[in-house]
C-alpha cells in the first residue's frame, strides 16, 4: 500500500480534479447569482462531445475547445431562458438538460460516425493535456477577485442574495443572472472538453460518469467560495485517483474500489449540505414588479 502514495498519485489527483474544478467554478457563478445549475452534467457532456467531433474533423484542439465552449454556452442559454425569463423550475430544467444529453451525443455520433458508443480516435498531437489544468487552477484566484473586487462580481452576489434590492438599485437581475448561467455553461463545457481531448482521445457515451454532480457536491462542500471549492475538488480527485491506483493492488473486489468517489460524494452531501448556507435567493425566481 506504500506504493500508492507516490508523485504519480498527486499528479493523477490534479488531473482528475481539473474537470470537476472547471464545472464547479461554472456552477459557482450561476448559483451565486441565484440560479440552481444542476445541469452541469449535461453541459459537460455537450462540451465533451462537441470538442471531440470538431477536433477530429479539423485536426485543431483549440478550435475543438472553442466549439465545445460555444456548445456549453448555447445549452446554458436554454436553461437561462427557461428559468429566468419564464420562471421554470430550475431543478426540473437542469434535470431535463442532463437527460437530453445522455441521448443526444449518441444519436449524433451514430449519424456522423455510424457508432453510438464512441467518436473516432484523435491523434495524440491534437490533444490538450496541460492547458485546461493550468486554466482551471489559474481561474481560482481570478474568480475570487472577480467576485469580491469587481463591479460585476458585486452585482452578481447582490442578485443572488437580494434581487429585489439589487433591482431597486438599478441592477438588471435578468441580465446578470443570464450572464452568470451562460458563463457557467462555458466553464463546465471546458471541463467536459478536457475529458475528451485532454485526458482521453475520443468521446465515449456518458463520458462524464456523474462528474457534473460531483462538481455540484464540491461546490456545496466549498460553501460557494472558490478556494474551498478547489480543495473539495482536489479531495474528490484524490478519491478517484486512489480508487484507480488501488485496482490490482488492494485485495478488494474492483467494484467496491470504483464506487469510492461516489460514496464520498454521498457522505459529504449527507454531512455538510445542512451546514452550508447557500445564497439567500438561490432557486427563487424573480419577477420584477410592474
Amino acid at each position: 500500500m506504500k506504493d500508492l502514495f507516490q508523485l504519480g498519485l498527486i499528479l493523477s489527483t490534479i488531473r482528475l480534479a481539473t474537470p470537476l474544478l472547471l464545472a464547479a467554478l461554472g456552477g459557482l457563478f450561476s448559483e451565486r447569482a441565484g440560479v440552481i445549475n444542476i445541469a452541469l452534467e449535461g453541459l459537460m457532456l455537450a462540451g465533451s462531445f462537441t470538442a471531440a467531433v470538431v477536433t477530429h474533423a479539423l485536426g485543431n484542439p483549440w478550435l475543438g475547445l472553442l466549439a465545445g465552449v460555444l456548445a456549453g454556452m448555447a445549452v446554458a442559454s436554454i436553461h437561462a431562458v427557461a428559468c429566468i425569463r419564464y420562471g421554470a423550475d430550475q431543478v426540473v430544467s437542469g434535470t431535463a438538460i442532463n437527460i437530453l444529453f445522455l441521448g443526444v451525443p449518441a444519436l449524433l455520433s451514430g449519424a456522423f460516425f455510424a457508432s453510438t458508443g464512441a467518436t473516432p480516435q484523435i491523434p495524440q498531437a491534437n490533444l490538450l493535456p496541460i492547458a485546461p489544468i493550468v486554466l482551471a487552477f489559474g481561474l481560482v484566484p481570478v474568480v475570487q477577485i472577480v467576485l469580491s473586487r469587481t463591479r460585476f462580481g458585486l452585482r452578481l452576489r447582490a442578485v443572488g442574495e437580494n434581487p429585489a434590492a439589487a433591482d431597486a438599485a438599478g441592477i438588471s437581475v435578468v441580465l446578470i443572472r443570464t450572464l452568470a448561467v451562460i458563463l457557467s455553461g462555458a466553464l463546465a463545457a471546458i471541463g467536459g472538453a478536457y475529458l475528451s481531448i485532454g485526458q482521453s482521445s475520443l468521446f465515449t457515451r456518458n463520458m462524464t460518469a456523474g462528474r457534473g454532480f460531483i462538481a455540484l457536491a464540491a461546490l456545496i462542500f466549498g460553501k460557494w467560495r472558490p478556494v474551498p471549492t478547489m480543495l473539495a475538488c482536489l479531495l474528490f480527485g484524490f478519491a478517484d485517483a486512489l480508487s484507480i491506483q488501488m485496482q490490482g493492488v488492494a485485495q478488494i473486489p474492483v467494484q467496491f474500489i470504483q464506487i469510492i468517489p461516489y460514496v464520498l460524494t454521498l457522505v459529504v452531501l449527507a454531512g455538510f449540505i445542512g451546514r452550508s448556507k447557500p445564497p439567500k435567493a438561490l432557486g427563487v425566481p424573480y419577477q420584477k414588479e410592474r
